[in-house]
């Protein structure tokens, strides 16, 4: 076969407005979930809000708040200077700043096109700005930025809609234009409505001194387009209360509504009973979550799932005055860990599901999450990953106004704290199905392989039951390709014609020219694990994978990591008739070398590497993939190829090996 080339490029359709009331967010292969996978009722929140002592619990006044207020000049200007003065740097560049409206045709090209970045692009330059001149304003305190805030605040309360286009879906008259009848949250109404409450709180003095209606109007739209609707509504489907299917949504949007609910509303019973409400929602995800804390959205969304249950925890303890606590409960403490366990090498994470190979996450709350859960690892990792990222230098703003503002109070704790790389041996999540393994702890020297079983309605699901990742020296040499810019086929009933969802685009066999498909019925089974000081094996069924036209009887995946030595892939097959062409997948980062018959050459960014196969069965090709979506290419600048291994013969079963060596 000859050397074929693909042009990626960004998917746009041509398709009419979605009919109303279609919920495309809640797409069916998210909610076709198998409750088999679910944990088990815990509530473990529900505990603690049914307590004969939970009103009591609940500090008064805002008590419960640790930053200073605005006009403690004394504590701001403890910050260390060059912290303050990258903040109020950063500010001075919006001082001139126009807001920009958000016209009705951005939001109507999500249906038109399919394109979400017309809308998103004004809407996160206004929302970089507002955080911009908040924080340059809490840094240096003397009035400069408060006109450009109430700017700010003003075009925020005249907007319809706090939210993104694509998640439009949710109004009972579906996506297109916001109905200003029919109040939805979703990701950005909760992130933009936390600011708002936080500013509401930093400012509201300054803001009366000006004028009383700036205040007043905060309140208002937070009240409208938040608090009443989550007070008086239970089916936003990521509350969990109709569905057995949560995920990152739930804690995400549970701590930016538990903020605005300690922060704007002043009813203390309405407080009491939407603290409560809140807490019987996110126990539908700690209630999601299996025992070993794995996630299955990935470590790229670990920070908004993991990460954001510890956020909304964390927030349940300071209000309660520490009596709300999780933190003593192995979930808890396994989902936190999740993080480290799935890291290879900076900055390359495991990345099933959908998530870029490098992942800059949340150093801050990786500290505090390990803090505690007393895990010093964790604490560690999120040390070494600050100095990573440039914590010493300043570089400590996340956007959100509170996670930075916690970011700068704990960062002379963190800079102080002894860097951890958590480089581990291995790794084995029996409920996840996820494992990994490297030829030494302590270094990226050598190999790294992570593989997966699990099934194929997980959420950010791609069809890659039994897929892999393999590295070289903290290097990616076989990839995941990860997934490219989010449109609105991206969560559709189309989402498996973009290619990077697709499994003969993941490390696994094309069988009979049939790929995995979509659905809890497709999966991997009997996963079996082993560890060894110089073996570390990992098996699955993979027939199970794929639908009956692929006519396979049984499909062992195998793989072991000899190591100091090699790593080897091992397919053992029972086919019950051969109706179509059988090939095995592997896609790489690596300039790859066919020219010698038997074996492939691979050379990464400073190892090369030898990939044997058996050239009497099968026969190699390949397909060079050129990147040109722009989050792809934040992973593969260089592009990737998929290596084609066809088999030559017809029979019916066999096993067939590649073996990689240095």
């Amino acid at each position: 076969m000859s050397q074929q080339t693909i042009k990626l490029k960004n998917i746009v359709g041509t398709e009419q407005r979605m009919k109303q009331g279609i919920y495309i967010i809640i797409v069916f292969f998210l909610m076709a979930v198998d409750q088999s996978q679910a944990g088990e009722k815990r509530d473990l929140l529900q505990e603690r809000s049914n307590n004969s002592s939970f009103s009591t619990w609940i500090l008064p006044n805002k008590s419960w708040i640790t930053f200073p207020a605005y006009s403690d000049r004394e504590a701001w200007n403890k910050i260390p200077s060059n912290v303050r003065m990258s903040f109020i740097d950063e500010g001075e560049k919006y001082l001139d700043f126009s807001w920009p409206s958000i016209p009705a045709s951005t939001y109507l090209d999500f249906v038109r096109t399919g394109s979400r970045e017309v809308m998103q692009q004004p809407y996160r330059k206004r929302k970089k700005a507002m955080e911009a001149l908040v924080m340059a304003e809490l840094m240096e305190g003397k009035g400069r930025f408060l006109d450009q805030v109430v700017n700010g605040v003003w075009a925020y309360c005249e907007q319809t809609y706090w939210g993104l286009s694509a998640h439009l879906t949710m109004q009972r008259n579906g996506a297109g234009l916001p109905d200003a009848n029919d109040p939805t949250i979703d990701l950005g109404v909760g992130m933009i409505s936390a600011d708002l409450a936080w500013i509401h709180h930093f400012f509201r003095k300054e803001f009366d001194d000006i004028n009383p209606l700036i205040s007043q109007r905060i309140k208002k739209e937070i009240t409208d387009k938040v608090l009443t609707p989550f007070y008086t509504r239970n089916d936003f489907w990521w509350m969990g209360f109709n569905s057995d299917f949560v995920n990152n949504w739930n804690p995400w949007c549970n701590y930016n509504v538990l903020t605005c609910i300690m922060l704007i509303e002043d009813d203390r019973d309405k407080q009491l009973a939407g603290i409560r409400k809140v807490m019987k929602s996110v126990d539908q995800f700690i209630n999601y979550y299996p025992d070993d804390g794995g996630c299955e959205e990935g470590p790229g969304y670990w920070g908004h799932a993991g990460g954001k249950l510890f956020d909304v925890l964390e927030l349940l303890y300071k209000i309660s005055g520490g009596n709300i606590t999780l933190y003593d409960h192995e979930l808890i403490r396994n989902i936190g860990t999740y993080i480290y366990k799935a890291y290879i090498a900076h900055p390359y994470f495991i990345n099933f599901a959908d998530a870029g190979a490098r992942i800059h996450t949340r150093p801050g709350m990786i500290y505090r999450y390990g803090k505690r859960i007393k895990d010093v690892n964790m604490m560690g990792f999120g040390a070494f990953l600050a100095g990573k990222y440039g914590w010493k230098e300043g570089e400590i703003s996340e956007g959100k106004i509170e996670i930075t503002l916690h970011n700068i109070f704990i960062l002379d704790d963190i800079l102080k704290h002894e860097p951890i790389e958590p480089l581990s041996n291995h790794f084995w999540l029996p409920d996840t199905q996820i494992m990994g393994a490297r030829d030494n702890a302590g270094t990226t020297d050598g190999f790294y392989f992570a593989a997966k079983g699990g099934y194929n309605a997980e959420s950010h699901n791609h069809n890659d039951a039994g897929t892999f990742v393999l590295y070289y020296d903290g290097k990616p040499c076989i990839v995941d390709a990860g997934v490219g810019t989010y449109t609105k086929k991206t969560f559709s009933n189309e989402r498996y014609d973009i290619w990077t969802m697709q499994s003969q685009y993941h490390n696994l066999p094309k069988i009979n020219g049939e790929d995995q498909r979509f659905g809890k019925q497709y999966k991997a089974t009997n996963c079996k694990f082993s560890a060894s000081p110089s073996n570390i094996r990992f098996s699955t069924e993979l027939a199970t994978a794929y639908p009956e036209e692929a006519k396979v009887k049984s499909w062992i995946r195998s793989y072991q990591l000899k190591r100091g030595k090699y790593f080897k892939i091992s397919d053992k097959y029972q086919l019950l008739a051969k109706s179509g062409e059988t090939t095995f997948n592997f896609l790489t980062s690596c300039k790859a070398d066919i020219s010698i018959p038997g074996k492939v050459g691979l050379k990464g960014e400073g190892f090369s590497l030898w990939l044997h196969y058996e050239s009497s069965k099968i026969e190699v090709s390949e397909e060079v993939i050129e990147i040109s979506d722009s989050k792809l290419k934040k992973s593969w600048p260089q592009g990737l190829t998929r290596l084609v291994f066809s088999l030559k013969n017809d029979r019916l079963s066999g096993e067939n090996t590649f073996i990689i060596t240095k």
